[in-house]
């Protein structure tokens, strides 16, 4: 199945809401300022955020005055073009190799399977992977890589339970530098984004890649659930100020009916989608796609 048919199916929830609501939008309103109002409700109902939806709406509402059209095929693809236009705000990262990904998050967001989901996409284009398992307060989850790391048929560097997770990624890049691997995929322990001594740990992992693997690219991924809402945009906000956020890994994205927090995270923190995982097998995750995103969104 292509990634369209995959995300399409991802975004149902979503999308029979948000065009449910929308014809009825059409038949009941001339295009007054009730309609746009109506309008922008129904993109706050699909967690869209408030400012977000103003801004889009504003912009249909002048653009469908000065182009004296009224039909609902024309609103519906202009508000298709402006939607996609802030998802490109934040352009995609090109992966330069060898590269460093290291996923942050809170706890139970699936950072540890989405690595070996990503593991898989990297080996599927032909990329050497070595996973680090610095998640050191749980023994499960270093099991847990370890598991998808054979999956996905990816080196693992993995550490006793309790070990300091800089001393981790400390040897997983060495390793990866050794051997000339590609990609460098590093697990973290989640937690909570109020905790100000976890996140100077995160920056203390950040420090000992850049000093240690200079020359590789390293990106930082927030990992979020795309079922938690307008409570992930809060969760990408934190973590943006602490950590220099390259992009978002979404889980989840089958479970949720509200996806509209995906365009504030691009439209107002700056931050692009990545990845985007659409269901539970090893291969359900895809680069994103801001056309397709918006074509199973509305």
């Amino acid at each position: 199945m292509s990634f369209f048919g995959k995300i399409r199916d991802a975004l149902k929830k979503t999308k029979d809401g948000v065009a449910q609501k929308m014809r009825r939008l059409f038949l009941k309103n001339k295009m007054g300022n009730e309609f746009y109002e109506e309008l922008e409700e129904i993109l706050i109902s699909a967690d869209v955020g408030v400012n977000t939806a103003e801004e889009v709406v504003e912009e249909v509402k002048e653009e469908a005055i000065e182009g004296k059209l009224k039909d609902e095929q024309f609103v519906t693809d202009l508000l298709k073009d402006i939607l996609e236009d802030i998802l490109n705000e934040a352009p995609l990262p090109k992966f330069e190799y060898p590269c460093v990904m290291m996923f942050v998050g809170v706890n139970g967001v699936g950072k540890t399977t989405t690595i070996g989901k990503v593991a898989n996409w990297f080996a599927r284009q032909k990329k050497s992977v070595t996973v680090a398992a610095a998640d050191t307060f749980r023994a499960a989850a270093i099991d847990q890589l370890n598991v998808w790391a054979e999956r996905s048929k990816a080196r693992i560097v993995k550490h006793e339970e309790g070990s300091d997770p800089a001393a981790v990624i400390f040897d997983a890049v060495s390793s990866a530098k050794a051997r000339g691997t590609d990609v460098v995929l590093v697990d973290t322990a989640g937690r909570l984004h109020v905790k100000e001594n976890l996140m100077n740990e995160l920056k203390k992992m950040d420090r000992v890649v850049e000093r240690e693997y200079p020359e590789a690219h390293f990106y930082k991924f927030l990992t979020l659930d795309a079922t938690t809402g307008q409570n992930a945009y809060a969760q990408a906000k934190v973590f943006k100020e602490a950590v220099d956020l390259d992009g978002i890994v979404l889980t989840k994205l089958d479970g949720t009916a509200k996806g509209g927090f995906v365009f504030s995270l691009c439209g107002e923190l700056k931050v692009p989608v990545v990845f985007a995982g659409v269901g539970e097998k090893i291969d359900d995750i895809e680069l994103f796609d801001a056309e397709q995103f918006v074509e199973g969104f509305i």
